[in-house]
């Protein structure tokens, strides 16, 4: 008995029983529903095969698509102080800081890069709203003005990503600041005759909107992206009223005048590659590269002497 118990029972058990699947294998469309594969959603760019929703997108997952070769170096971005009103809610904000760096694989907010796109040389930077909501920051705004100060030496366009919930609440007045000190970075671009364009992903809001994310020369959004300063629920609850279908959506808001584009992500490269092209005086991009001429075969010339095929 103690053989068919200890023995039998649990190599039965062990061939029937259900095994545990990982969690991150799947991901689950929050506009359909249909559970995605996480390669196949990764090879599609984080939009789903079945709706075509976009969902969120890690910077150094977008920078890996958008540049040549997914190749690109980062730009140094100063470091503020790290708790600088010893702020404090639930959690201490040097312990949010560590969860948030630890689920993330980043640092901060914001990734600053510099790279080929195209064969146009640029300098991109986006924001992680996986990262404490993509909060602007003072590093946020550290990583802005180095970003314009290196296209400014280097005299290369500035391609911004913004998705951000808007200031960080734990920096205070601090955070408010970099609404000013953006603006200013952006006119540093303005003022070296540099092309500055900005991305609007899903959410761009608060103070992230009122300042360096609707400052640029051309306005790119991705589809159904939210874009606002306040959001329709505050503004609904303030004027009483009920708000237009697709309120403050990216679609509504290309058609009325504040976007110059809605472009899916897939075809966010090319579209970028000929805008800087364009607007930098250059030849029309390249569609493809022709192969080496060591690489092509010589034709085969038949002779008199040689057999017929």
């Amino acid at each position: 008995m103690n053989w068919i118990t200890n023995y039998v029972r649990p190599r039965i058990n062990s061939l029937f029983s259900r095994r545990e699947v990982p969690e991150n294998l799947w991901t689950k469309c929050p506009e359909c529903g249909t559970m995605l594969f996480h390669r196949e959603l990764s090879e599609n760019l984080n939009v789903c095969t079945n709706c075509d929703h976009h969902l969120a997108i890690s910077p150094r997952m977008r920078f890996s698509a958008l540049f040549d070769g997914g190749v690109f170096v980062e730009v140094k971005v100063p470091e503020p102080a790290a708790d600088p009103l010893g702020f404090r809610d639930q959690k201490k904000y040097p312990d949010r800081m560590k969860a948030a760096q630890k689920s993330t694989g980043e640092k901060e907010a914001m990734l600053v890069a510099e790279g080929e796109i195209g064969r146009t040389p640029i300098v991109a930077a986006a924001q992680d709203f996986s990262f404490m909501g993509g909060s602007m920051g003072m590093y946020v705004g550290n990583a802005i003005i180095a970003a314009a100060e290196r296209a400014v030496k280097l005299k290369r366009p500035l391609v911004l990503f913004s998705a951000a919930g808007g200031a960080r609440m734990q920096e205070g007045i601090l955070s408010l600041m970099q609404m000013p000190r953006t603006t200013v970075a952006v006119q540093m671009l303005k003022e070296a005759h540099l092309p500055y364009i900005v991305v609007l992903t899903h959410p761009t809001t608060g103070g992230v909107t009122a300042s360096y994310a609707m400052l640029g020369d051309i306005h790119i959004s991705e589809p159904n992206a939210l874009i606002c300063f306040a959001g329709p629920r505050v503004i609904e609850q303030t004027i009483r009223e009920k708000l237009p279908e697709g309120f403050q959506r990216a679609e509504y808001l290309l058609e009325h005048g504040m976007l110059d584009r809605v472009t899916h992500r897939k075809k966010l490269r090319e579209e970028l590659i000929s805008i800087l092209r364009m607007l930098g005086g250059l030849p029309a991009p390249v569609v493809g590269d022709l192969p080496a001429p060591g690489n092509i075969a010589a034709p085969r010339t038949e002779t008199a002497d040689s057999p017929a095929a």
